[in-house]
């Protein structure tokens, strides 16, 4: 990396696995982490970075060495393929390879599997969840997994009903000692 460069935050490298996982379109036009590979909102825009931090996934201690070991690997990846090393380590990787070095690190039998699929899992779930934020919330803030996904909004009063089954039939019968509210007698 020129030394007129910054070098990126956690956070940038974080955004650039979690981009990696579920590709989405750049924020804006110098936007180092996200590949723009992809049209609307991915992991990134879903709020990768703010689930990865909250208390409940234990991740957040680990955020740190996980930045540096990601760069760490994109490193020895650009010199087992004689890619140039004028880049951020991970971050300046173009999506192809950014594709291929997570790829590895999440193959099974890999030595710490374990940490990036922890990694590409809450990625997932920034994505599928907003698990970071109440759902109406994310929902009245178009969070882009849940309107992919096309999560149902609350009614008016904030609470979600289905009258119409999901599958379109009832897939058991209900118990007899079921009350009005769906609750055992």
């Amino acid at each position: 990396m020129p030394e007129t460069e910054c070098p990126p935050s956690r956070n940038t490298v974080l955004e650039a696995f979690a981009d990696t996982i579920i590709p989405g379109e750049k924020r804006h036009p110098d936007d180092r982490a996200v590949a723009g590979v992809s049209q609307g909102g991915g992991a990134v825009a879903a709020g990768a970075i703010d689930v990865l931090e909250t208390p409940e996934g234990g991740m957040a201690p680990a955020l740190d060495d996980l930045a540096r070991m990601l760069d760490e690997h994109a490193v020895a990846y650009r010199a087992g393929r004689g890619l140039p090393e004028d880049r951020e380590p991970f971050v300046g990787l173009n999506y192809d390879d950014r594709l291929a070095l997570v790829g590895e690190l999440l193959a099974p039998g890999h030595p710490e599997h374990a940490m990036w699929a922890g990694l590409a899992m809450f990625s997932f779930m920034a994505f599928d969840t907003g698990a970071h934020m109440h759902t109406a919330d994310a929902i009245a803030a178009g969070h882009p997994g849940l309107a992919t996904l096309g999560f149902a909004p609350p009614d008016e009063d904030g609470l979600w009903r289905f009258p119409a089954y999901s599958y379109g039939r009832p897939l058991a019968d209900v118990h007899p000692d079921t009350d009005p509210t769906g609750s055992p007698v």
